[in-house]
């Protein structure tokens, strides 16, 4: 009985103890975990919709025969290329985050457009129709958009439960940290509004801190997970339209 007592209390102490979820244009560290809007990042505004970029009227009646013409002027397959030109747009973002806007420009030729909601804006079609004209006065043949959300859970460790002097329990590894991020793409021909989206492969990372490294152990956990998934939905991005 003994043994099966201290086997429980063993395993109280290694518990996912909080998740969190936060935008990768508001990835800054929130202990608080819950989704945060706009409590690191004073520019983060909220994300765009698909609905918004796709020029998708959700309140417009729409027919059967909209449905029918819409079928028959997508058949044709949607590419992008090496060398081709793009306008970049992070959801949420005034500017892409530069380690994606890096892996871009390894293949394309690439402009960036701030990806902050519009306030009060018309409709959901003007404003997608508003992105495809400013890629055509720039020359541009495609837009890149992407959304990113970064999850979170930790687990307590053991050594949590010791605090022999309080500086030393403050720097003894007590916590991991599993991260992972997940991103989707939206590829739009400027000229015809034709789209497409997908969901790259997920990154994962797990990241062991003490409290006094904390915030520097996250915050390099993200950075190492945006490289990676960015890099990752690039060349994906390429392999799946090139073909």
């Amino acid at each position: 009985m003994k043994r099966l007592g201290l086997l429980m209390l063993l395993l109280f102490f290694v518990v996912l103890s909080g998740c969190a979820t936060r935008s990768i244009s508001n990835s800054g560290y929130n202990p608080g975990g819950y989704y945060s809007r706009g409590t690191d990042n004073p520019l983060y505004k909220g994300e765009l919709s698909e609905f918004d970029v796709l020029g998708i009227d959700a309140g417009k009646e729409i027919t059967e025969q909209d449905i029918l013409a819409a079928a028959s002027a997508g058949k044709s397959r949607l590419t992008l290329r090496k060398g081709d030109s793009i306008l970049l747009i992070q959801s949420g973002a005034m500017i892409p985050d530069q380690d994606m806007t890096a892996s871009a420009e390894r293949y394309f030729s690439v402009s960036v457009f701030t990806g902050v909601p519009e306030q009060g804006k018309k409709t959901n079609a003007s404003y997608a129709k508003a992105l495809r004209l400013a890629a055509a006065g720039a020359g541009i043949e495609k837009i890149l958009v992407y959304w990113g959300v970064l999850e979170s859970g930790t687990k307590n460790l053991i050594t949590k439960s010791v605090s022999w002097v309080p500086l030393a329990g403050m720097a003894i590894p007590d916590q991991a940290q599993e991260l992972r991020i997940r991103l989707k793409v939206a590829l739009i021909d400027v000229k015809t509004g034709q789209w497409d989206i997908f969901v790259p492969k997920v990154s994962e990372d797990t990241a062991y801190s003490a409290s006094l490294t904390r915030e520097r152990s996250d915050q390099q956990q993200v950075e190492l997970l945006k490289t990676k998934a960015y890099q990752a939905a690039i060349e994906g991005t390429l392999a799946r339209y090139s073909r």
